[in-house]
C-alpha cells in the first residue's frame, strides 16, 4: 500500500480504558497476600504540590485549635527511588506560594539558586539571533531560580520533620474505590519478570487506604485520567501538552542572565522554544520545549534540542563544558479552558499538573502547583474536623481554587498559547491582543483537539539535509543522552506501554522521532518497543502507546544539587 500523505495519531493507538486502574476497594476484593497500610490522609506524588499539601496539613495538624486534625496520619507515595529523583533540574519560579507555605523561615533557608534580575529573549533564524523585547507576561524580575531536585528534597525534609510520613519507591497502580468514594490506592507489584510473573525477588502490591487521597502525580497521571473519565468530569476543551526536553550543563562561565529564544530550530507550524537558565556553582539548564500538536510526522524534540544547543549564538555558553543530567517530561498546556470542570470528589481532590495548573504564557507552574496544595490542605482539614469527607465537604477546594490567583492567572491568559493552534501568524495576533486588553478579547473560546486527534503531514525524506551525527561533546544520541538520566530500569521488567506495535512505517517513524527516550525504534520498516529506556515523561501517553505504572524506583535518578 502507498504512504498515506496524512495521518491522524488515534487511528493508531488503544482507546484510554479507566477501568486499568479502578479497583474494588475492601478486604472482600484484597488479592491473596496484599496488606492494608491505613493513612488518615494520602497524598499521591511527592512533587511540589503532593509536599506542599503534606506540609501544610501536617502545620495546621500542630495548631492549638487543631481539634480531630490532631494526630492524623499523613502518608506520601512516590514513585521514584528517592525524593526529587524525577525531578530534573532548572526552573524560574515565583516564591511568594513558598513564603506563605513556610512563613518562619528565613529567606536564606530556602533552597533558591539565585535571583532573576537580567533575563532576555531572542529570535533564532539558522545562523543568527534578533534580540527582541520581553513579552509582559514573561517578565521574571524578582522570580527565582531553584533545582526541582533540590527543592523537591528540602520540602521532603520539611514534611518529614514535622511527622510527614514519605514512602519512597512506591508506585500508585490503581485507585481503590468503594462506589463512587475513593479509599486510597493499590501500589504496584515488584520482582515481576517479562512475562508478567512473579520471579523470586517477587513482592505483593500494597493497599493504601486513607479517608482522603490526595492526587498529585504531575503531567498526565494515570489515576486521575481514570477518576476523571469514571465520573464523566470533563472540561470546556481538552488537555493539550508539550514536551520539555531539558539539559544540565556544567560551564567554564555560567551565564548570567535568564535567556528564552523562539524561531529556529522550530518549524513555524510548531509551537514552543529554548531557554537556558543559569543555576549556580557553573551549572546551566539548557532545554527546548515543543507542542505536542506538531504537525510533521519526523519532527524529533531531543534532535531540535542537539541542533538548538550547536547555534552560533548556544554554543560559546557551552563549549568547554560537560553535559551533567538529561531529561524530559511534558507539560500540560490547555490553560484555563483545560481545567476540569470539577477538582474533587467523594474522598479525592486533584492538585498541581494533574489538574492542568500551568500558565504558558508565563512558563510558570510550580508556584500554583505549591498554592494548589496549600488550599487543598486547607480544605481536607476542614473536611476531617467536621467529620464528612464527601464530595460536598471536599468541593471547597475548588471553590478556594476558583476565588484564588492560579485560576485568574489561568483566566487573563487563557487564548494565548491556544490562539497558536491555528498557525504562527494568527497566533501572534491572539497574543498580542490578549497582551493588550488585559486578556479581555479574544472573548470566546479558542476550540481545541486533543493532540493525538491533531493531523500529522508525512513529510518525505529531504535528501540535501545533513544526517545527525552527535559529536559527543556537545551533542549527544537518544541512548547517550538517556544514560545520563539516571535510568534505573530493569531489563526485564514488564512491559509498561501498551499499544499496537504493528503500526504502518510511516507511524512508526513517527513514534521513533517523538519519543525522546528512544523507547520506539524502527528496524527493517517495524516497530520495537524498547520500554526499559522509558523515562517517564509521558509523550508516549499523549500520542502513541499508553502508560502505564512499573515497579517502584524504574526510570531516571536525577540526583544533582
Amino acid at each position: 500500500m502507498p504512504t498515506p500523505d496524512r495521518f491522524i495519531p488515534a487511528d493508531h493507538r488503544p482507546p484510554f480504558d479507566p477501568g486499568r486502574f479502578i479497583t474494588q476497594a475492601g478486604p472482600d476484593s484484597r488479592p491473596p497476600g496484599v496488606e492494608e497500610v491505613p493513612f488518615d490522609v494520602l497524598i499521591v506524588g511527592a512533587g511540589p504540590a503532593g509536599l506542599a499539601a503534606a506540609i501544610e496539613l501536617a502545620r495546621l495538624a500542630r495548631a492549638p485549635d487543631a481539634g480531630p486534625l490532631a494526630g492524623i496520619q499523613i502518608g506520601v507515595l512516590e514513585k521514584a527511588a528517592t525524593l526529587g529523583g524525577h525531578s530534573l533540574s532548572g526552573a524560574v519560579i515565583n516564591p511568594e506560594p513558598l513564603h506563605r507555605l513556610l512563613p518562619d523561615e528565613p529567606e536564606s533557608a530556602f533552597p533558591f539558586r539565585g535571583c532573576v534580575d537580567r533575563e532576555r529573549v531572542y529570535w533564532l533564524s539558522s545562523t543568527r539571533a534578533l534580540r527582541t523585547p520581553v513579552p509582559p507576561p514573561m517578565h521574571n524580575r524578582g522570580n527565582v531560580l531553584v533545582s526541582l531536585c533540590e527543592l523537591v528534597r528540602w520540602l521532603g525534609a520539611k514534611a518529614e520533620a514535622l511527622g510527614v510520613n514519605i514512602l519512597t519507591g512506591y508506585p500508585a497502580d490503581r485507585l481503590l474505590l468503594d462506589a463512587d468514594t475513593v479509599r486510597g490506592v493499590r501500589t504496584t507489584s515488584t520482582g515481576l519478570g517479562r512475562d508478567g510473573r512473579p520471579a523470586d525477588s517477587f513482592q505483593p502490591p500494597t493497599d493504601v487506604t486513607a479517608r482522603v487521597t490526595l492526587l498529585a502525580e504531575g503531567s498526565r497521571g494515570p489515576l486521575t485520567q481514570a477518576f476523571l473519565a469514571h465520573q464523566r468530569i470533563t472540561s470546556a476543551n481538552p488537555q493539550i501538552y508539550a514536551l520539555g526536553v531539558k539539559e544540565l550543563w556544567r560551564v567554564p562561565r555560567a551565564p548570567d542572565t535568564v535567556l528564552h529564544t523562539m524561531g529556529w530550530p522550530l518549524p513555524l507550524d510548531a509551537f514552543g522554544g529554548g531557554f537556558i537558565y543559569p543555576m549556580g556553582n557553573d551549572l546551566a539548564a539548557v532545554g527546548i520545549v515543543v507542542g505536542l500538536d506538531y504537525r510533521d510526522h519526523a519532527l524529533d524534540p531531543h534532535l531540535l534540542l542537539q541542533r538548538f544547543k550547536s547555534h552560533p549564538f548556544m554554543r560559546p555558553l557551552l563549549d568547554g563544558g560537560t553535559l551533567e543530567e538529561w531529561g524530559a517530561k511534558t507539560i500540560p498546556e490547555g490553560g484555563y479552558h483545560s481545567v476540569p470542570d470539577r477538582l474533587h470528589g467523594s474522598g479525592i481532590l486533584i492538585l498541581g499538573d494533574a489538574a492542568g495548573l500551568v500558565n504558558v504564557a508565563s512558563l510558570k507552574g510550580v508556584h500554583y502547583a505549591i498554592e494548589s496544595g496549600i488550599l487543598a490542605a486547607r480544605a481536607v482539614a476542614d473536611a476531617i474536623k467536621s467529620g464528612d469527607t464527601s464530595a460536598a465537604a471536599l468541593a471547597a477546594y475548588d471553590r478556594s481554587l476558583r476565588d484564588s490567583f492560579v485560576l485568574a492567572d489561568l483566566h487573563r491568559t487563557r487564548a494565548m498559547r491556544l490562539g497558536f493552534t491555528r498557525g504562527f501568524l494568527p497566533g501572534v495576533l491572539t497574543a498580542a491582543l490578549a497582551t493588550a486588553t488585559g486578556g479581555r478579547l479574544p472573548a470566546r473560546r479558542i476550540p481545541v483537539h486533543p493532540d493525538d486527534a491533531v493531523e500529522r503531514r508525512v513529510s518525505p525524506p529531504n535528501p540535501a539535509e545533513v544526517p545527525f551525527v552527535p559529536d559527543n561533546r556537545l551533542t549527544f544520541s537518544k541512548l547517550d543522552a538517556n544514560f545520563k538520566s539516571g535510568n534505573q530500569t530493569r531489563d526485564d521488567i514488564p512491559l509498561h506501554v501498551l499499544g499496537f506495535d504493528d503500526v504502518p512505517p510511516h507511524v512508526a517513524v513517527y513514534y521513533a522521532a517523538m519519543c525522546p527516550a528512544g523507547v520506539f525504534e524502527l528496524r527493517d520498516g517495524r516497530l520495537v518497543v524498547n520500554a526499559p529506556n522509558c523515562i517517564d515523561c509521558r509523550a508516549t501517553d499523549a500520542l502513541a502507546h499508553r502508560w502505564t505504572p512499573r515497579e517502584g524506583g524504574s526510570g531516571p535518578r536525577y540526583n544533582l544539587m
